[in-house]
């Protein structure tokens, strides 16, 4: 039988780049309270210079590009690192319930990617758990639906209001359009930064449980 392919690196980097992607979230945040703030001052009244509105443009922008590629990068070694955890499963598990393929292409198909994530994900660690246990190895790691349903809830959150938050700050035009939409942008910001930490969580908590299938004598 196929030993199972090493994925502790795609895991340390997927994490990585999970934090550097709060990184980028806690600093879009702070970034859009001083938006937020000027946007104030000009409510009430204040002068603000072209210079100080320049500024504020240019770092809103730089900040929103570097999170779109930290984004995109983020989520390729998440993949990576998913769709080997799969096919490291199938390798010692012959029912799952899709292919090895899925657990990367279902993340871009539209419908499907609403639900079948979860779904491969919840059966890796339900799968992994029961194949351990079925062969004696037992973990102080206790597998959660709960922490899963958190994770996905978290997801479709940040998805659905990320392009919410998007198409509204392209038409804002007014002072109270632009407080609005700041807004939505620092409660995004917020939202991503807990879907990363119970991303993190989920992750580090598989990687615990991957490497105990190694010790399983399969007999050909």
């Amino acid at each position: 039988m196929q030993d199972l392919k090493p994925n502790e690196q795609r895991s340390q980097n997927a994490i990585l780049l999970i934090w550097i992607a709060l990184a980028m979230n806690c600093i879009s945040l702070i970034s859009s309270y001083f938006q937020y703030d000027l946007l104030q001052t000009a409510a009430n009244g204040g002068k603000i210079s072209a210079e100080d509105i320049t500024s504020n443009d240019n770092r809103e922008q730089a900040i929103g590009i570097i999170q779109i590629i930290v984004f995109a990068v983020s989520a390729i070694t998440f993949i990576q690192w998913f769709r080997r955890a799969y096919f490291n499963l199938h390798l010692r598990v012959n029912h799952l319930s899709h292919s090895e393929g899925w657990a990367a292409g279902c993340w871009f198909v539209p419908i499907i990617n609403l639900f079948r994530p979860y779904q491969i994900m919840k059966e890796l660690f339900q799968e992994t758990h029961l194949f351990l246990k079925r062969n004696d190895i037992f973990t102080n790691e206790h597998f959660s639906t709960s922490s899963l349903s958190l994770w996905w809830t978290f997801w479709i959150i940040d998805r659905f209001f990320g392009q919410f938050v998007f198409k509204y700050s392209m038409k804002a035009e007014t002072i109270d359009e632009l407080t609005t939409s700041t807004i939505a942008e620092m409660v995004s910001n917020g939202i991503g930064i807990v879907l990363a930490i119970i991303t993190v969580n989920i992750i580090t908590e598989y990687s615990k449980l991957e490497p105990l299938m190694h010790k399983v004598k399969i007999v050909e």
